[in-house]
């Protein structure tokens, strides 16, 4: 296996693409599609070797199976967004291709991730003998791959997982988001939820803070948000107890959700405007800077990893796998911003590991869909440090994250 076809030209999928484009030993053809040529074009403008591009409705089952046929990939990797995982992981079904993605399905009209429409097709990828490789990215992606890690080399019992996610960083604008704006918005003002003691708990959006100490930037406040990667490692991570996950969000960011929340800019229903329905959160998203154009000047870095207590022979042990990404290096490499770097990465290191045969279906099955934590761990760890997003790993004391364990949930 060597074709790869990436589907989506923002900027996580640009980062995707300039990536495969340097790893020519891995991917002889890299062919990359969207809705709009032109970001196709900006985008084979900044790979270091050719790429092929097309373009592409992922949205219409039949044009993406045709474009399928016609370029013959081993591996869609799905960089578009959310709405369009089903029709293609449907498309490969049809032309016999394997997929992958970094983020879970989630319908237009609901603001809520759940794994529920794609772990279905397990049976209908197995029976074709295909894989699909479900959130492959940061977080979904490589948080849960330290989670599968740490359950394998690091630990005998995990109890606790609290996955934390900060950007220390600063892109000038006075308000814009990381990644696709209607995207970060609807997952921000969904309910909080986390997993405790074998059920879900839910919570009003953002009613829950603590201090965290994130590596190489410091204490930051925190927000309990719900996040997908939880749903799957629940059901992966043998014996756990609590999952959370955590985000830093500024004062100034806050400040504008809530005054768009309150004049109602981020609804997903239809208003009518002059006698046409309008959905605010997609017009919104059309004012917002896109998150291509953050990367020029942006400042600070990403830190982001996984804070795992449980026993290891009998002792109790707290310890910590993270990574720190920097803006400015992740630019000077692809052009991006390192919001838009971490998640375009793992993609990459996880269809070299299926390209080289590091990646099969577990449990000498022929095929299925699995998330990236059912797959081995180890490989992907040895690689995505070569790649641009090294990991450490840290014993820590309860007091090193006083604030955050003292938070009762």
């Amino acid at each position: 296996m060597d074709n790869v076809l990436i589907i989506g030209a923002g900027a996580a999928g640009s980062v995707t693409a300039q990536k495969c484009a340097m790893n020519r030993d891995v991917f002889k053809k890299v062919h990359l599609a969207s809705r709009r040529i032109e970001s196709c074009e900006k985008v084979a403008k900044q790979c270091k070797t050719k790429i092929d591009i097309s373009q592409v409705d992922a949205d219409n089952v039949a044009a993406t199976v045709k474009l399928l046929k016609k370029v013959k990939p081993d591996l869609v990797i799905n960089m578009a967004l959310p709405y369009q995982d089903l029709p293609i992981m449907d498309a490969c079904l049809e032309a016999g291709v394997h997929y992958m993605d970094t983020a879970n399905y989630e319908p237009r009209d609901e603001a809520k991730f759940t794994y529920k429409y794609q772990w279905p097709y397990h049976k209908k990828y197995k029976d074709k003998g295909l894989m699909a490789i479900l959130g492959c990215g940061f977080d979904p992606g490589q948080s849960n791959i330290y989670c599968a890690y740490a359950q394998e080399f690091l630990f005998d019992e995990i109890d606790t997982i609290d996955i934390i996610d900060c950007n220390d960083g600063s892109h000038g604008k006075s308000f814009a988001t990381n990644f696709n704006p209607e995207i970060n918005l609807r997952e921000v003002t969904q309910r909080g939820k986390y997993w405790k003691d074998g059920k879900w708990i839910e919570i009003d959006p953002l009613t829950i803070s603590a201090m965290i100490d994130y590596p190489e930037v410091g204490p930051r406040k925190s927000y309990l948000i719900y996040h997908e990667e939880e749903e799957s490692l629940v059901k992966n991570i043998k014996g756990l107890k609590q999952i959370r996950f955590w985000m830093t969000f500024s004062d100034n960011y806050i400040k504008h959700l809530d005054v768009l929340q309150s004049v109602g800019m981020t609804r997903i229903d239809p208003v009518m405007y002059k006698g046409n329905p309008v959905i605010p959160m997609e017009f919104l998203k059309e004012l917002l800077p896109p998150p291509s154009s953050l990367g020029k000047g942006y400042t600070g870095k990403t830190s982001i990893g996984v804070i795992f207590r449980g026993r290891k022979n009998g002792k109790a042990k707290t310890t910590m796998i993270y990574n720190v990404c920097h803006h400015e290096q992740a630019y000077k490499e692809t052009g991006a911003q390192a919001v838009s770097y971490t998640t375009g990465v793992p993609p990459v290191v996880g269809a070299m590991m299926l390209f080289k045969g590091a990646w099969t279906p577990p449990g000498g099955q022929k095929g299925g869909v699995f998330n990236v934590e059912q797959l081995p761990s180890k490989p992907f760890m040895d690689e995505i440090g070569k790649q641009g997003l090294p990991w450490h790993v840290k014993d820590i004391k309860i007091s090193d994250q006083k604030e955050l364990f003292a938070v009762k949930t």
